[in-house]
C-alpha cells in the first residue's frame, strides 16, 4: 500500500510544474512492473478514469507525438490519426519512447520533455476537475486541474478513445 508520507524528489516533471506556477500534489505508490493504471488507481483509491496514461507514438513518418488518454480506455490509433491529418500513428517501441521523451516507460510525463513534441489529449479528460498523471518516475502521479493539460502544457483536444 502506498504511504501517504514519502516524498518524492524532484523530477523534470515537477521543476516544469514550479516553474510555470502550477499548483500539484504528490501521489507516490508502489510501482508494480506491467501494472499499468489500474494499479495504480487501485492503491491510490481514485477512479481509474482520472488516471491519465502518457503514451509515446508516431506517425507514418516517424515523427513523435504524446497522448493523455484515460487509464480505462485505449486510443484508437485510426482516430487519432485522422484528427492529426496523418496517415497512421502508432505506438513508439519502448527504447524510442525513452529517447524521445527523457523518461522510462512507465514514468513518462508531458511536463519536462527531454524535446518537445506535439500533444494531443482526449476531449474527455479535459472535462474531468483533477486528473492524476505521471509525474516523472515509475511509482508517482501528480494531482492536477485537467485545465493544465491545454494551458499552459498545449494539449490539443481530440476525440480517439476506445
Amino acid at each position: 500500500m502506498a504511504k501517504k508520507d514519502r516524498h518524492v524528489s524532484e523530477t523534470p516533471a515537477t521543476q516544469w510544474l514550479r516553474a510555470h506556477g502550477i499548483s500539484f500534489t504528490e501521489h507516490p505508490y508502489d510501482y508494480v512492473d506491467q501494472g499499468g493504471t489500474a494499479e495504480s488507481a487501485r492503491q491510490l483509491g481514485v477512479d481509474e478514469h482520472a488516471v491519465v496514461k502518457t503514451l509515446v507514438m508516431q506517425d507514418e513518418r516517424a515523427q513523435p507525438l504524446i497522448v493523455l488518454m484515460h487509464g480505462d480506455r485505449q486510443v484508437s490509433t485510426k482516430n487519432l490519426a485522422r484528427a492529426m491529418g496523418v496517415k497512421s500513428v502508432e505506438p513508439c517501441k519502448p527504447e524510442v519512447a525513452q529517447r524521445h521523451s527523457g523518461y522510462l516507460v512507465g514514468g513518462t510525463s508531458p511536463f519536462g520533455l527531454r524535446k518537445a513534441l506535439p500533444i494531443f489529449v482526449e476531449h474527455t479528460v479535459l472535462a474531468l476537475p483533477k486528473v492524476f498523471i505521471n509525474g516523472g518516475r515509475r511509482g508517482f502521479l501528480v494531482g492536477i486541474s485537467a485545465q493544465v493539460l491545454t494551458d499552459p502544457l498545449g494539449a490539443r483536444s481530440v476525440q480517439c478513445a476506445l
